[in-house]
């Protein structure tokens, strides 16, 4: 049976009057990877840097791997590994010399340096270019030796905070076929914040956070399956109108979005025809597709995610 890793009750946190954590309660199943996903402000760096201790715990209880995270700091810490999303490289330096630092701040031996750097230069791909100046890798390369230094004293918890940022298209497929290798020994559980939707959809479970708030906890395939199978879009120049017709004629929900009609019905398709024949000629764009996670996110706060 799945334990938990990290547990939060109750957590809030406020920067003088603003409030960017607001009663937060989360538990991250141990072994999987857990995806933080919201919009800018919604309280993924906060919470990242309560986690890994930067920022101290103002209210509410927070547990990592049975330890209390305000009265047993110092010990949470030897348990994680942590990847910002700055760059904490020395671009001068060599691959080896970096880790090698590294292992010093981490305490580890003399013999148990050299090992472990060799195991997770093998193991992240990049033994080969441990000789090579970090400066002259590509952003993906800079990136796996940014959590090869992370996973130097075996962590417990590996937190990531944004780790695309900066990358391209195939240094992000690059940098998740590392992130599947490392969970599937299922010896340490991941937590990634993200703004991208496709990558909340490669987590094992997801939280949605707005303004502060847990707006929805699971699977990325069960929030998706809670909306139903099928949605409709909308696109017209005078979607007000619309829809307050569409509404009365058809007698169906319709949410109004800056930009669009939202229909979620469980007979989506059978709604087609009858939207064509009535108002056809004053719509742009009808689209007919199946739920997404910024569908749930639509639907917990009547706001598109970039617009949140």
């Amino acid at each position: 049976m799945t334990t938990t890793a990290i547990s939060l009750s109750q957590v809030s946190f406020s920067y003088g009057s603003r409030a960017a954590l607001r009663e937060l309660s989360i538990d991250v199943p141990a072994g999987k990877l857990f995806g933080l996903l919201g919009p800018n402000g919604s309280g993924k760096t906060t919470l990242f840097r309560l986690l890994s201790t930067l920022l101290p715990l103002q209210s509410g209880e927070v547990s990592i791997l049975g330890h209390d995270l305000k009265s047993q700091a110092d010990q949470v810490r030897r348990l994680l590994g942590v990847t910002f999303q700055s760059p904490s490289l020395d671009p001068k330096l060599t691959v080896d010399e970096n880790l090698l630092h590294q292992s010093r701040l981490y305490g580890l031996s003399p013999s148990h340096r050299k090992q472990r750097i060799d195991e997770v230069l093998k193991e992240l791909g990049i033994i080969e270019r441990r000789k090579d100046r970090v400066e002259t890798l590509s952003g993906g390369l800079k990136r796996r030796v940014e959590i090869a230094k992370s996973l130097l004293h075996q962590p417990r918890i590996l937190l990531l905070d944004e780790p695309s940022t900066g990358l391209d298209p195939a240094a992000r497929i690059d940098l998740w076929r590392f992130l599947d290798l490392i969970r599937q020994n299922g010896e340490t559980t991941i937590i990634l914040s993200t703004h991208l939707m496709e990558e909340a959809d490669r987590c094992d479970t997801l939280a949605l956070l707005s303004e502060g708030k847990l707006i929805a906890e699971g699977r990325p395939d069960e929030l998706k399956s809670s909306l139903g199978s099928r949605f409709i879009t909308i696109k017209s120049a005078e979607l007000g109108s619309l829809a307050d017709e569409i509404k009365s004629r058809l007698q169906v929900e319709v949410r109004t979005l800056p930009d669009e009609l939202r229909i979620e019905h469980s007979e989506a398709e059978k709604l087609l025809t009858p939207l064509l024949n009535s108002f056809g000629s004053r719509i742009t764009q009808l689209t007919l597709g199946t739920p997404t996670l910024e569908d749930v996110f639509i639907q917990k706060t009547g706001y598109e995610f970039w617009r949140a």
